[in-house]
């Protein structure tokens, strides 16, 4: 029988417990109080390394992704998993960086972390949320310790009476969770009578720039997408004080474009356009200490800068079986996998998908993404300095209060 695992999310305050167990002996136990602050600890070096797989099987694109939205929805696969297969994804997400945190704790720092996010949008200057949900086919035997700790997420839908039905359901939760930015997430054909099982990630971010760019200025302008071509494109202005750095590790110009609430900041990175591979340069250079020197507020001196951006809107979407593969998930998409936190039917995963949108204008950022892995089988300071955006350039859209990626692109070319 076929599962089909989609993923987004909802917030878990409170939760009911069975007798029976599911991450320990005891799944009520005090949380460890450091588990919070070390569920991301990884989660960087997961973006970057996911940047760089992506841009490995599409080279030469516009690439635009979550890696937040992806590491929730192996978050949640990981919750599911269990033996090889969850040693696997513990690697992969870099939960193993603290060996005293056991799946329990990562658990509780899971549900507190989806809690505070939800407390902290009521009053943040921008909305931001990550939703998780798991359908589960009415016929399916679940762990009822899992239904206890899931009970908010977990769904039942008659996947074997209506699977188009089913199919439309959870793609019109995806497009209400990411404000119709996220469409047809699910393509026809990936849900039948024989799925059992949808997880969905999805996430939504729309920001106001801290400095706004005057609608009055933009104009068609040149970019050059490689140094024997060009095009024009919609070019933004601004001036204003903004973070800025010139590294040489990096081979690139940086800029940080705040937004509202100064939470959350988008980081630009622009290489020289002096050769075709200058964005693989940057990055193999970029790694977790030259990101985190990025990022870090003393390197970034706030300078007068004229700012030159593209307006844009793209849409990617990436099949994440090779990818995911290549980063070492195992077995999590072979015959053999193992979920038996979830039940005892054999389960295995067949594929994965994960579609990101993102708009760019004078007023601010709005983006969205979300990820399926589905058709699982049962079976100088006073000088005014210039920051012109017209060649290829890296971004992340970087949440400094949680220290994660939320979003991440490469800008190549205009869409046609």
């Amino acid at each position: 029988m076929k599962i089909t695992l989609a993923i987004s999310y909802f917030l878990v305050v409170l939760l009911k417990f069975s007798n029976q167990q599911c991450f320990s002996l005891n799944d009520k136990a005090t949380p460890n109080r450091k588990s919070h602050a070390d569920l991301y600890a990884g989660q960087q070096e997961f973006s970057l390394t996911l940047l760089n797989a992506i841009n490995k099987f599409m080279p030469n694109e516009n690439l635009f992704f979550s890696p937040y939205s992806t590491y929730h929805a192996l978050l949640l696969t990981y919750f599911m998993a269990g033996k090889q297969t969850e040693n696997y994804l513990k690697k992969v997400l870099k939960l193993d960086l603290h060996e005293k945190e056991e799946k329990l704790d990562i658990f509780n720092a899971y549900k507190l972390d989806k809690f505070l996010t939800q407390l902290m949008a009521k009053d943040a200057p921008f909305e931001f949320t990550n939703a998780n949900k798991i359908y589960v086919a009415d016929n399916i035997p679940i762990r009822e310790c899992m239904k206890s700790l899931f009970h908010e997420e977990l769904e039942e839908i008659a996947f074997n009476q209506d699977p188009e039905g089913a199919r439309k359901y959870i793609n019109n939760w995806v497009e209400n969770s990411t404000h119709n930015m996220i469409k047809d997430l699910m393509p026809p054909g990936t849900i039948d009578q024989s799925t059992n099982l949808v997880l969905v990630n999805a996430a939504y971010f729309k920001g106001i720039w801290e400095n706004k760019f005057n609608p009055n200025l933009t104009k068609k302008e040149v970019f050059y997408v490689s140094p024997s071509k060009q095009i024009m494109v919609d070019m933004m202005h601004v001036e204003g004080l903004f973070g800025h750095d010139v590294s040489e590790k990096l081979g690139a110009h940086i800029l940080e474009l705040p937004y509202q609430g100064n939470n959350i900041s988008m980081y630009i990175l622009l290489p020289p356009f002096t050769k075709d591979n200058s964005i693989e340069a940057t990055l193999k250079n970029l790694t977790i200490e030259n990101f985190m020197s990025v990022i870090n507020s003393e390197t970034l001196v706030p300078k007068t800068v004229k700012v030159a951006l593209p307006k844009f809107s793209l849409e990617t979407t990436v099949e994440l079986v090779p990818i995911l593969e290549s980063l070492g998930v195992g077995n999590l998409f072979r015959d053999n996998s193992d979920f038996s936190s979830l039940t005892t039917k054999k389960i295995t995963v067949a594929e994965g998908v994960h579609k990101a949108r993102i708009d760019i204008n004078e007023i601010g950022s709005q983006a969205a993404a979300a990820t399926a892995i589905f058709s699982w089988r049962m079976g100088d300071e006073d000088e005014v300095l210039q920051f012109i955006c017209n060649s290829p350039f890296i971004y992340f859209i970087y949440n400094k209060k949680s220290h994660t990626v939320l979003f991440s692109g490469i800008f190549r070319k205009k869409n046609i």
